[in-house]
């Protein structure tokens, strides 16, 4: 090792200086010999005033300590095999951080390692060994683990597979303390790189991305969550280095901003998905440099929480047609005008799947330009649009021919008559309708003209919508004869009355049901349910049902042949309807929760382990009426079952 050889310097040790045996008190004789009689010495690296006494003298202090980090470094280097290195890093923190400053590409290999290489290839039993390969490791650190220690050791513990593939670090303000020196490290030892996320870390800054760019030229993937030390600069050393980014998410940056966005437009154009969310300095020119740029393959977009205006929608109008996902949230200065322009403009002709939450500008005459211009639309979600009405839902079910999907949440312009015209305009596609929080719906006879029933609806789900009764329910029910899936969870006003004309006219047989929170439906809608689709039936839940008792089970047990997700907690059962279940020689359930159903006992326990030929998981918290021994004995005999008590 030349680098050894050759070092010379004014602390440089002569070579006449003491000399240490196995025996203390013969190295003391000789070491006081020699400083009597023996020339003059240059300063010593460590201290000459160790005495016979000292512990370090007598055991010997090992003369590789003494040597400076740039001879420790061509060393490592040089080091026979990926096992040696890292058992070198195990020796102390100095040599760890050594080892993880080392690049791939600086490691000598047989073929190009000097002085000896041939005998540092017969000890490893290795021949011209790779650092190309392709990574495939995955690490993630959360929390307190989150250092620049664990960094260098994963840095120098990965070398030998290529490094990584993917990097997660989930810190927090408190307890983080990665820094660019651990980033650094990851950046030198694995040049393969193609996954990186850090989240909340307060102390990486531009430095550590610098080296990223510089080394890790296959990244694919980044996101970057609450970093405030990171700025446009190492993001765009970043895009300049990285031709293969396919994704980017960016939330609470504050110092990311426009001149990012254009300089990904232009260096990277593979990106797909773009994420951006609470950054204050990104604005119109960003997205628009963004959108407009000749390689724009975007087809996944995510706008929260930004400073944009209509400019920024009529840009995503006019160039977005690669765009097949859009996601606008909390656009507070985005008016009804650019809602419109967006759709006027014609250029989101691939557009599948649109979701507009808490954004003023969402009016009856945006959402209508929106249908029309979006042909090929089939997701809607829309979430608190408050200036929403039945007018604009009306039209944009006119003008859009492809809607397969529709979520309305916490749109309280939205009425019973919306609903049902929706319904009826979008017979021939819509599979799914969701209605979430809309507290416009109230409970009122209208006369309404001939609607057509939508027969292409599968999924149903009204939830959490105190207006919606009996009434509501029994229009909506006439109009979904192909239902699947039912899902009326927190529907206090509905009854027996009020579902079973809906029950009745399933014609398809309904597959999942849940009733939850429904607290006025008895055993009897229960029995007519289960009569009536027990064929189908696969999932039903029933929590919170207060008025249900053993009748339903009974009525469970001689019609379900398919059931394997039953929830009856806090239900009026018993022991005895238990036992009616356990008896069903058809029936086959995986999962079955029982909790807070207080009428059942350690009677039930033989029961439950009859049923538990099958169950993979049992809810029994809140039995109270069981004791904790009997629930013991029935987790020794339920191994293969995930019983919660």
């Amino acid at each position: 090792m030349p680098a050894l050889v050759n070092y010379s310097g004014d602390d440089e040790i002569f070579s006449g200086g003491p000399v240490y045996s196995k025996d203390s008190r013969l190295s003391c004789s000789i070491d006081s010999h020699l400083d009597g009689h023996g020339p003059p010495r240059k300063r010593a690296r460590v201290s000459s005033s160790l005495s016979c006494s000292d512990k370090r003298s007598e055991e010997g202090t090992p003369s590789i300590e003494v040597l400076p980090d740039e001879c420790l470094f061509e060393i490592f280097r040089r080091l026979p095999g990926d096992e040696a290195r890292s058992v070198s890093a195990c020796v102390s923190k100095r040599w760890l951080m050594l080892l993880s400053s080392l690049r791939s590409s600086e490691i000598c290999t047989n073929k190009n390692a000097k002085g000896g290489s041939d005998h540092v290839g017969a000890i490893s039993g290795e021949e011209d060994m790779e650092f190309e390969n392709d990574g495939c490791l995955t690490r993630s650190l959360e929390g307190k683990k989150a250092t620049d220690i664990r960094l260098a050791a994963i840095a120098v513990g990965t070398l030998s597979c290529g490094g990584l593939v993917k990097l997660l670090i989930r810190g927090g303000s408190s307890t983080c303390s990665v820094t660019d020196k651990g980033l650094s490290a990851i950046a030198r030892a694995c040049p393969s790189l193609r996954v990186l996320s850090l989240w909340n870390v307060p102390f990486v800054g531009d430095e550590g991305l610098f080296e990223m760019a510089k080394e890790c030229h296959s990244l694919e993937k980044l996101d970057l969550c609450q970093c405030p030390l990171i700025s446009s600069k190492g993001l765009i050393a970043v895009a300049k280095n990285s031709p293969n980014l396919t994704s980017l998410e960016i939330e609470s940056c504050p110092n990311i901003g426009n001149e990012t966005l254009q300089e990904l437009g232009r260096c990277c154009p593979k990106l797909q998905c773009v994420t951006i969310k609470d950054c204050p300095l990104v604005g119109d020119l960003g997205i628009a440099g963004l959108m407009s740029s000749a390689s724009c393959v975007l087809a996944k977009l995510k706008l929260q929480a930004l400073n944009i205006t209509d400019f920024s929608l009529a840009v995503i109008g006019h160039y977005g047609k690669a765009l097949a996902s859009l996601v606008l949230s909390g656009l507070q200065r985005v008016s009804e005008r650019g809602f419109w322009v967006m759709g006027k403009a014609q250029g989101l002709e691939k557009l599948a799947s649109l979701t507009i939450s808490s954004c003023w500008g969402t009016t009856d005459l945006s959402l209508e330009s929106i249908g029309k211009g979006c042909r090929n639309l089939k997701h809607l979600w829309l979430r608190k649009c408050c200036f929403l009405s039945d007018g604009g839902l009306l039209g944009f079910a006119k003008a859009t021919g492809s809607l397969e999907s529709l979520q309305l949440e916490e749109c309280n312009r939205i009425t019973q008559l919306g609903i049902l015209d929706t319904l009826s305009n979008c017979q021939s596609k819509l599979k799914s309708l969701a209605v979430i929080k809309c507290m416009g719906i109230r409970d009122v006879s209208l006369e309404t003209p001939f609607l057509f029933p939508c027969e292409s609806l599968r999924s149903l789900s009204i939830r959490s919508c105190p207006g919606f009764g009996n009434a509501s329910l029994a229009k909506v029910g006439k109009l979904c004869p192909q239902l699947h899936q039912l899902d009326l969870t927190g529907l206090c006003g509905i009854t027996d009355s009020g579902l079973l004309p809906l029950v009745e006219s399933c014609e398809a047989g309904l597959v999942k049901v849940n009733l939850s929170g429904c607290l006025n439906l008895t055993d009897e809608v229960v029995s007519a349910l289960v009569r009536l689709h027990g064929g189908t039936l696969q999932v039903l839940d029933l929590n919170g049902c207060g008025k249900v008792t053993d009748a339903s089970l009974v009525a469970v047990a001689d019609n379900c042949l398919v059931l394997n997700d039953l929830d009856l907690s806090k239900c009026s059962i018993s022991d005895s309807g238990v036992a009616v279940l356990s008896c069903a020689e058809q029936l086959k359930l995986q999962i079955l929760s029982l909790s807070g159903c207080f009428k059942i006992s350690g009677k039930s326990i033989l029961s439950l382990k009859k049923l538990g030929k099958h169950l993979v998981g049992l809810n029994l918290v809140s039995c109270n009426s069981i004791s904790n021994s009997a629930i013991e004995l029935l987790v020794r005999s339920l191994w293969r079952c995930d019983i919660v008590f």
